[in-house]
């Protein structure tokens, strides 16, 4: 077999622009999607493994042979219900399924983050992220890859009546955050993530990389 990646977090915004972006490149031969329920889709080299998120520990064997995980875990505190919940997808889910990753000898991480990711805020969410970003980085992975867009635009299959007013304000003004001290925190389309995602994870870099919503704008341009 080939070059195989595997995609956490497939039905969401970013998750599912990254297994579009991963099936149509030519360098990979499968990929894995965890998910609870089939996808709707189909394709040659799609293989689809169901799991319970709460027994991740059971799916070690997904893993095997992978080359690259792309890791989109992510909620909101509403939808999770409580500050506790929310941890356990963007914590837990994360940290148990960068440690299979690693266990299996994958070599390439990518993870989604935030802008203002950082252990050390009063902000519970992007607390929460930078702590994340921290244990990932003290697992030790070949290559580890951390995106940290802004607001996310896109089609999302739930609705968030704040994040699409905001979509839609921020890109009315998308010209105004051009600039180098607004940049970090333009709205950026989940199809530019997903392709600086891919772009990253079909090479071999080491070491542990942060990209910015600026560098994102950059590396995924091909996407728009």
């Amino acid at each position: 077999m080939g070059m195989v990646a595997l995609v956490v977090g497939a039905t969401g915004l970013v998750g599912r622009s990254v297994t579009d972006e991963l099936l149509g490149r030519g360098e990979l031969d499968e990929v894995r999607v965890l998910v609870r329920r089939l996808p709707d889709v189909t394709h040659p080299k799609l293989l689809p493994i169901l799991v319970e998120w709460d027994q991740l520990e059971r799916y070690g064997d997904a893993f095997s042979g992978v080359h690259s995980v792309y890791c989109c875990l992510g909620t909101t505190i509403r939808k999770a219900g409580s500050q506790q919940q929310f941890r356990k997808v963007d914590v837990d889910y994360v940290i148990k399924t960068a440690e299979l990753a690693k266990q299996n000898g994958v070599r390439q991480f990518m993870a989604v983050s935030s802008v203002g990711a950082n252990p050390k805020v009063r902000n519970f969410y992007l607390r929460t992220k930078g702590e994340v970003e921290e244990r990932l980085a003290g697992i030790g992975f070949r290559g580890l890859h951390l995106f940290r867009p802004s607001l996310l635009l896109g089609d999302r299959t739930e609705r968030r009546l704040g994040e699409r007013a905001a979509s839609l304000l921020m890109t009315s003004l998308d010209f105004a955050f051009r600039g180098p001290k607004l940049a970090p925190y333009r709205a950026i389309p989940a199809q530019k993530v997903a392709r600086s995602m891919v772009n990253i994870g079909l090479t071999d870099i080491k070491g542990h990389h942060v990209y910015t919503n600026e560098v994102m704008h950059v590396l995924g341009e091909a996407a728009d």
